[in-house]
């Protein structure tokens, strides 16, 4: 069998990160893609004002790499999201999750942590895709 090559994804937004800190935004070998954490920050690299608004711009960050890598939030399989206030935060995180995953809802791992990368940030999201499983995707029986 033929090695598959690994493609590394680097969206514009992202390369002044790729550069300095020396990882993947996102990784591609055949039609799966593993995406590094997002985050909630604006342009800048400041963190949006409270929990909706950072999981809003994770998800949006996430769309955008998953774009450059030839998927979309639909051939997501796979979350794992880390939390400073796991518990309190939740609802209003899970109210944001369900406006990006309406249906075919992937599966999700929910982490509490003490600190993320920059201060004030409340929540990282990475995820895992699958190309093309979008279009296949079944409800339960």
């Amino acid at each position: 069998m033929p090695a598959k090559p690994r493609t590394i994804v680097v969206p514009k937004a992202s390369q002044v990160l790729y550069d300095h800190y020396h990882f993947a935004p996102a990784t591609r070998v055949g039609d799966t893609v593993w995406v590094s954490g997002q985050v909630g920050t604006d342009a800048k690299g400041r963190p949006g004002e409270g929990m909706a608004a950072q999981a809003e711009l994770a998800f949006e960050s996430l769309k955008a790499v998953l774009a450059e890598a030839g998927a979309s939030l639909g051939d997501v399989v796979e979350l794992t999201t880390f939390h400073i206030d796991l518990r309190g935060d939740m609802p209003a995180f899970a109210a944001v999750k369900d406006r990006y995953f309406p249906s075919h809802y992937p599966s999700w791992t929910a982490v509490g942590t003490t600190a993320l990368a920059v201060d004030g940030l409340l929540v990282e999201v990475r995820a895992v895709a699958v190309v093309g499983s979008a279009a296949a995707q079944t409800d339960p029986a």
